[in-house]
């Protein structure tokens, strides 16, 4: 019985893992450079003219948790009147070995680019992570992005042009955690980082196995409810 028991855990266990994603008809698809950053900032698709959709993504409070309106002024001002910053739950998680979730800044055109705001894609890895995909949603933009280029919201990955938000949330080094550009680069590192924020370092060095600035194959998928419960943005 005891077996049976294991036998069923098992199988159960197996079908909440089991990710089945349709892909859009005429979606957006590619090969694209990726990078990585966490900037703490309140992301652009969190403006609700930034997107064509009933609800932004979710931005909050300095407690990362806390929900703000749209409306409300990005932590990241450099005068120190915003109150808004990245949610601390739009950080990466494994599903399995082979599939992950996440959220990423994305431009197809080059530089700030809302016109995708909230979709979702399928980065396949190209010569790096065999058979793995992560599923990422659009939460963010920007200006110093190239045409096909996803920079992949990892905690500890560098704060990049903006250096003042994560400074104003969390109290940390001018330049963030490890390099501005690249951030921290061992895992033990991690610790350095707000314990809440720790998850998505430890993911980046196990499932994601510190791949750096890997290549990737795109293709649009709808976007599945595990990405659009946090975020609040459908499309």
């Amino acid at each position: 019985m005891k077996v049976l028991c294991v036998i069923l855990a098992v199988a159960a266990f197996a079908r909440a893992t089991d990710i089945h994603l349709q892909k859009v008809v005429g979606g957006i698809s590619g090969e694209a450079n990726t990078t990585r950053y966490w900037d703490c900032c309140k992301p652009s698709c969190s403006w609700a003219e930034n997107v064509n959709a009933q609800s932004p993504v979710a931005s909050c409070a300095v407690d990362g948790v806390t929900v703000l309106d749209p409306s409300s002024g990005s932590g990241c001002a450099e005068d120190g009147s915003g109150i808004s910053y990245v949610c601390t739950n739009q950080q990466p998680w494994a599903v399995n070995d082979t599939v992950a979730f996440g959220f990423a800044a994305a431009s197809f055109s080059g530089g700030a680019d809302n016109s995708q705001c909230c979709v979702c894609l399928q980065l396949s890895f190209l010569n790096v992570l065999p058979n793995k995909k992560l599923i990422v949603q659009v939460t963010n933009t920007g200006g110093d992005l190239e045409s096909n280029h996803f920079d992949i919201q990892l905690p500890g990955g560098g704060v990049g042009y903006f250096t003042h938000g994560c400074v104003s949330q969390w109290n940390c080094p001018a330049n963030g955690w490890g390099a501005q550009y690249g951030g921290i680069t061992s895992e033990s590192e991690c610790n350095e980082l707000p314990e809440v924020l720790q998850p998505g370092c430890h993911f980046r060095f196990n499932w994601f196995e510190n791949a750096d600035n890997p290549k990737v194959t795109f293709e649009q998928v709808v976007c599945p409810s595990e990405l659009t419960s946090i975020t609040g943005c459908v499309v």
